[in-house]
C-alpha cells in the first residue's frame, strides 16, 4: 500500500498548474479577500472551490445550502454548478463580507440565483427547515465558526436529501486536532465533531487531507 504523499511546495506547484482552471472574477475576488486581515487563512483554496463546483454538478444540485459565506468565494463557485432553475442560499452572521463579494458574482452572472441570509444560522437553517420542509436541499457546504459545527450538521442532516452531499471544511484545522496541547476551544470543537461524525452510523463519509480538511458526508440509504 503507498503511502499518502507529502504535499511538497514542488508538487503543490504541478497540482495547481496541471489541475486548477480558476478564471479572473474568481482570481480577482481571491486576491482581493487576501488582503483583508487574515484573509487568506479564511477563505477556501482554489483548489478546493474547483472540487466544490465538481462535487456540486456531479450531485446534480439544484438547491444549494452554505452556512458561512465570508466574501463569497465559495459561494460563487457552487453558483456556477447549478443546475437550470437552481438556487443558492448562503448564511452569515454579517452582511459586511457578502457585499464585498457580490459585485464579483454580478460580473460572473450568478447574483440573481444567490439569497443571502444574515443571522446566526442556527435560526437561519430552523427557518429554512419551516419554510420549505426536510430533504428540500441536494448540496450542504459548512464552512463557519467551530463551535457550532455539530449543530449546523444536525441541521443539515435533515434538510438535506436522501442523494444528497453534505462537505464540512476545516476538519483538520490547520494540523491542530492531532497536537495534545491545543486546547483552544475551536480545536476541541473540531476533534468532537469528527468524533461525532465517525461514529454516526446514519451516514458515510471520507475525510480528505486537501487544503484544511475536508470532510464528505451522505446520508446512508
Amino acid at each position: 500500500m503507498a503511502n499518502q504523499l507529502g504535499p511538497t511546495a514542488a508538487l503543490s506547484a504541478y497540482l495547481r498548474d496541471n489541475s486548477l482552471r480558476e478564471d479572473s472574477v474568481l482570481r480577482e475576488l481571491r486576491e482581493a479577500t487576501a488582503e483583508l486581515p487574515a484573509g487568506s487563512a479564511m477563505q477556501v483554496m482554489p483548489e478546493e472551490g474547483q472540487l466544490l463546483t465538481l462535487l456540486a454538478g456531479l450531485t446534480p444540485a439544484r438547491r444549494i445550502l452554505e452556512v458561512g459565506t465570508f466574501t463569497g468565494y465559495s459561494t460563487l463557485c457552487l453558483a456556477r454548478a447549478l443546475a437550470p432553475g437552481g438556487r443558492l442560499v448562503t448564511c452569515d452572521i454579517t452582511d459586511r463580507w457578502p457585499r464585498f463579494g457580490a459585485g464579483h458574482w454580478r460580473r460572473a452572472g450568478v447574483a440573481d440565483l444567490i439569497d443571502v441570509r444574515v443571522g446566526d444560522a442556527r435560526d437561519t437553517l430552523k427557518e429554512l427547515l419551516a419554510e420549505e420542509g426536510p430533504g428540500t436541499y441536494d448540496f450542504v457546504f459548512i464552512d463557519a465558526d467551530k463551535e457550532g459545527y455539530a449543530d449546523y450538521y444536525e441541521l443539515a442532516l435533515t434538510l438535506v436529501g436522501d442523494s444528497g452531499l453534505i462537505v464540512v471544511d476545516n476538519t483538520l484545522f490547520f494540523g491542530r486536532v492531532v497536537d495534545p496541547g491545543a486546547q483552544d476551544a475551536d480545536t476541541v470543537a473540531i476533534r468532537a465533531f469528527n468524533t461525532r461524525v465517525r461514529d454516526d452510523p446514519r451516514v458515510e463519509i471520507s475525510m480528505l487531507p486537501m487544503a484544511d480538511g475536508i470532510t464528505l458526508i451522505r446520508r446512508k440509504r
